[in-house]
């Protein structure tokens, strides 16, 4: 970590900006806050299943729809951290430079999926509401869980930009601190 509480990546810069940071975290909190909810209900249904014969009715539904915020919520954080899965065999024996550039490449790649499926979220989000898409038993309306993800989206964009940015200033010498 940096002194501002920046995740440092090998190469000595930040990927991102302090702000982006503090809300990727906040968000990783919130998708964990989710998945402990989502993990509580699950015991607690299988026990009432098995002791009374009587699960939490929809708990599935609920599961399906903290799925899917829980994973939204994680992704700016995993890119943030370097979390993201790499295949660096055939990079092992390549200098500092190469390397970054090949990791912005990469961030740039992931950046225009995450901005695509931003992209395509938004208007998914709008037909859920105009069709009103509920959940079969709960119905709960499906478009409630964008209200999450959007933003956890846009946020993964914004981190995926800084980091991009992060690896180029790293590959060629400008760190913080470093004209």
């Amino acid at each position: 970590m940096t002194g501002a509480g920046e995740p440092m990546p090998e190469g000595g810069a930040p990927v991102a900006p302090r702000l982006l940071v503090q809300l990727a975290r906040g968000f990783a909190v919130i998708g964990g806050s989710v998945l402990v909810a989502m993990m509580l209900m699950t015991v607690t249904s299988v026990v009432l299943r098995s002791t009374l014969g009587r699960p939490i009715s929809g708990d599935f539904e609920l599961v399906e729809l903290g799925s899917a915020i829980v994973i939204f919520c994680f992704l700016p954080w995993c890119q943030i951290e370097g979390g993201n899965v790499t295949v660096d065999f055939f990079t092992t024996r390549a200098g500092p430079r190469l390397r970054g550039v090949l990791d912005a490449f990469g961030a740039l790649v992931y950046l225009a999926l995450a901005a695509l499926l931003l992209w395509r979220a938004v208007p998914g989000a709008e037909e859920m509401k105009l069709y009103s898409e509920q959940t079969m038993i709960l119905r709960i309306p499906v478009w409630y869980s964008f209200f999450v993800i959007l933003p956890a989206m846009g946020l993964l964009v914004a981190v995926t930009a800084a980091s991009v940015a992060g690896h180029l200033r790293r590959a060629f010498g400008r760190a913080e601190g470093r004209a």
